[in-house]
């Protein structure tokens, strides 16, 4: 069962604890608009016996006394909703940051399996659904319940036996919406769902484009996509047709009861026990909580409705967490590079392993490649190395140091990744070097030197305040992995992480890469994956990973001469001694 299943509002207000003062400025207005409604009650009920009679000046009177009346409550009812619309919209910041946050600390395992675009959804349209309720439910339900309370007990004032006759209504109307409301909050949470697959297929479709063009399957992807928005119509069609059906059923029922109530006012004026006046205030307050009870019944949809997106946003907190600091943090200072991994074993799911009984010995300043088939481990290690996960059983060593006592912040900032696949954010050059650690502009240029980037990046019409486009599109593939890899060593990393930069480069635009990699890498440890064994030939030492397990180690020419599974390697790829 869904541990949100009975998610609740009540645990987001005390979000409003901090805006204290706005909020008793907003109930203090909130009580001046309400109380204002039984005095227009009162004085509907002498307006309109006065009007009847032709006495003029009465009915001047109290229309001006109305008038100041509406005023007063007006100007309240404005600074309620000043008052109030602050702390509602901060809530909703606050929960949209704290959801983000939260995300961020999601096991990397764990978030690869959410879809983006359901993700985008929630921190967008649920955030903000979330934040309507909450502003609607401050500013507009709570003054319509008071509203309500206010008038009725007004009426029960005028004349309690016929507000008896009012109340047996409260109970069927109360059933009605909550039956209502219960089915809107199953259709809504299911439209939202469809919502974010469809979210999901256009940030897919966007990015793969090209891909489609290039199998001239445009109607393939046109008739996934037809199918989605079709099921996204049939599930907004379900909550919209619960809506309509609402409306005039609870409607129907309101109406049949005012005319009853009419009916009842009637043979009490006959018999004597309410005059015409009282009653045309009862009637005057019976009209005023119509209102206020069509507010409950829209506001109570709507909080339904965002009761589904609180739940899903929640649900991202409940995801499994990356690994934690250990308590008392061991200081790691800056390593000079050894790392030593013992006995290790890793298992993503708990059962098949993807590494077993690892050990490797680097040595500071030292290159290492990683090479085998797919799915051999290799990405894991890093993985491993920079905390994304954790090993099951055995540790790894950096200067001696387990990096499991360290805080993975001071880690990460030793050990530097440069991508096979470069992700940069939308921002200028210097931004995505820097990547919101703070170092001058000095440090930024000396990086793109050191990374090759330098000259290109100089030529550009606004140098190093060129603004990158989403992915980094209005650049070449090659100037992409030399930010990347300027981005990699602006820290002066002891450990660069190399996912093999230059697997999907052209002869030229590779060559300026393996310029920038090897400056790089001067002077510190460097672990790389090879996909094309080429470019480690000249590594200290290459280990071979073979399911999960190392196969063999050593130089590319002692490798070659064992006849193992690098030289089977090799060979498929044309490499010889």
């Amino acid at each position: 069962m869904d541990s949100h299943s009975n998610t609740s509002f009540w645990r987001v207000f005390p979000l409003l604890r901090p805006y204290l003062r706005q909020l008793i400025i907003g109930g203090v207005s909130m009580i001046i608009y309400v109380g204002c409604w039984p005095i227009l009650a009162w004085l509907a009920g002498e307006l309109i016996p006065n009007i009847g009679k032709g006495d003029l000046k009465r009915v001047t009177q109290v229309i001006v006394l109305a008038l100041i009346v509406f005023l007063v409550q007006k100007c309240a009812q404005f600074l309620q909703d000043i008052s109030l619309a602050e702390p509602a919209l901060r809530v909703s910041q606050q929960l949209r940051q704290d959801v983000f946050i939260s995300l961020q600390a999601v096991d990397l395992g764990s978030l690869e399996k959410l879809s983006s675009g359901d993700l985008t959804y929630r921190l967008t349209e649920d955030a903000d659904r979330v934040g309507e309720v909450i502003y609607k439910s401050i500013q507009d339900t709570t003054p319509s319940l008071l509203q309500l309370i206010a008038v009725f007990s007004y009426m029960t004032v005028l004349d309690w036996k016929l507000s008896i006759s009012t109340l047996i209504l409260a109970p069927l109307v109360t059933l009605l919406v909550s039956t209502f409301g219960a089915k809107v909050m199953i259709t809504a949470e299911k439209s939202q769902k469809q919502v974010s697959s469809l979210a999901g297929l256009i940030g897919e479709v966007i990015q793969g484009l090209p891909l489609v063009r290039a199998f001239a399957a445009e109607k393939w992807i046109n008739n996934r996509f037809n199918e989605e928005i079709d099921l996204h119509r049939k599930a907004r069609f379900k909550t919209l047709r619960l809506l309509a059906l609402q409306h005039p059923v609870v409607g129907f029922i309101e109406a049949s009861g005012i005319l009853s109530i009419l009916a009842i006012g009637a043979a009490r004026i006959q018999s004597g026990e309410l005059t015409s006046q009282g009653f045309s205030s009862y009637i005057a307050a019976l009209l005023m909580l119509i209102d206020p009870i069509s507010h409950l019944t829209t506001n109570f949809n709507e909080l339904k409705q965002g009761q589904a997106s609180l739940r899903r946003l929640l649900r991202i907190g409940s995801e499994p967490k990356e690994m934690q600091d250990s308590p008392n943090p061991q200081h790691l200072g800056r390593i000079s590079g050894n790392i030593t991994i013992q006995n290790l074993s890793f298992s993503y799911d708990g059962i098949n392993e993807t590494l077993s009984k690892l050990n490797i010995q680097i040595n500071k300043g030292q290159v290492t490649a990683l090479v085998g088939p797919s799915g051999a481990g290799k990405s894991t290690i890093f993985s491993l190395l920079l905390r994304f996960v954790r090993p099951q059983k055995g540790n790894i060593l950096v200067d001696g140091i387990d990096i499991s006592n360290v805080k993975s912040s001071e880690l990460r900032t030793q050990l530097a990744l440069v991508p096979q696949r470069v992700t940069v954010f939308s921002g200028t050059i210097s931004d995505a070097i820097r990547f919101g650690r703070d170092f001058d502009d000095q440090n930024v240029i000396r990086a793109a030197q050191i990374a090759n980037a330098h000259e290109f990046i100089k030529n550009l019409p606004r140098g190093y305040e060129t603004i990158l486009e989403e992915r980094g599109t209005n650049i070449s593939g090659g100037q992409l992995q030399r930010i990347a890899i300027a981005r990699a060593v602006l820290g002066d990393p002891s450990v660069l992480l190399l996912d093999e930069a230059t697997s999907a480069l052209d002869a030229e635009a590779e060559a300026c890469v393996q310029l920038a990699l090897r400056q790089a890498m001067e002077g510190r440890t460097v672990l790389v994956i090879a996909h094309r064994l080429s470019t480690v030939q000249e590594a200290d030492q290459i280990i071979v990973i073979d399911k999960g397990l190392i196969s063999d180690v050593g130089t590319h020419d002692q490798l070659i001469k064992k006849e193992g599974r690098y030289k089977d390697l090799c060979s498929r790829q044309l490499i010889r001694q």
